[in-house]
C-alpha cells in the first residue's frame, strides 16, 4: 500500500465510512474523535444559531438546524454551514415561526408575572414568582426538546408531540436539557457574548442526551 492509499485508508478508518485498519468495531460517533475539534464545532454552531435566532421568533428554527448540524458532524456526515442554513429555511415555514411566536408570548407573560410578583402587589407573590421561573425553565426545555425532534419530513406538529413523548419516556434526559437551558440563561446574564457558547452547548446537549447509555429494565 503506497502513501496515498494509506492516507485514504486512514481517513476511511477515522470517519467510519470504510474498513478499519485494526481489528475493532467502528466508532459510534466517528466525527467526535477530536475533543478540541468538537469544541470548536460546538462554538461555531452556537454562532450560527445566534445569528439565525436574532429575531427571537426564529430561535426554535435555528436550534433545530443547529442540532441537526451537530448530529451530522458527530456522525462524520456532511456538515457545512450551507446545510445549516438550508435546514433553517425549511424549519421556518411552515410552523417554525408559529412555535417561535408562541414561545415568545409565553416567555413575556411569565416574565411580567415574575416582575409584578416581585413588587409585592400580589398576595402570594413569592409562590407566583416561583411558578413563573419554573414555567420559564420548563418552556425553554420544551423548545429545546421540540427542536431536537424536528425533521423536514415530519414538521413541527409531529415534533411537539414527539417532545412530550420523549420527556415522558426519559424524564432524566428532560431534566438534563432543562439544566442546559438554565445554563444558557446564566452565562448570558453573566456576559452577553457567552450566549454563543451557551447555545452551542445546549444544541450539543440535545444531541448527546438522547444518545447517552441508559439502564434498561
Amino acid at each position: 500500500m503506497d502513501r496515498k492509499q494509506l492516507r485514504a485508508a486512514r481517513r476511511a478508518d477515522a470517519s467510519g465510512s470504510g474498513p478499519t485498519l485494526e481489528d475493532r468495531p467502528p466508532a459510534r460517533f466517528p466525527g467526535a474523535k477530536g475533543a478540541f475539534a468538537l469544541f470548536g464545532e460546538v462554538l461555531w454552531t452556537g454562532l450560527l444559531i445566534t445569528v439565525a435566532g436574532l429575531p427571537v421568533v426564529t430561535l426554535p428554527a435555528a436550534l433545530a438546524a443547529g442540532i441537526r448540524h451537530l448530529r451530522r458532524y458527530v456522525n462524520a456526515e456532511e456538515s457545512h454551514a450551507r446545510t445549516f442554513w438550508h435546514d433553517w429555511r425549511r424549519a421556518l415555514l411552515p410552523g417554525g415561526l408559529v412555535v417561535g411566536a408562541a414561545a415568545v408570548v409565553l416567555a413575556v407573560v411569565l416574565v411580567v408575572d415574575i416582575r409584578v410578583a416581585a413588587t409585592g402587589a400580589l398576595p402570594g407573590g413569592e409562590a407566583i414568582a416561583l411558578i413563573g421561573w419554573a414555567g420559564l425553565v420548563a418552556g425553554a426545555a420544551l423548545v429545546l426538546v421540540t427542536a431536537s425532534a424536528w425533521t423536514p419530513e415530519s414538521g413541527w406538529r409531529a415534533a411537539v408531540g414527539a417532545a412530550f413523548r420523549n420527556a415522558a419516556s426519559d424524564p432524566v434526559g428532560a431534566i438534563y436539557l432543562a439544566v442546559a437551558a438554565v445554563l444558557v440563561g446564566v452565562v448570558t446574564w453573566m456576559l452577553i457574548p457567552l450566549v454563543l457558547a451557551g447555545l452551542g452547548c445546549a444544541a450539543f446537549a440535545a444531541v448527546a442526551v438522547p444518545a447517552r447509555p441508559r439502564r434498561r429494565a
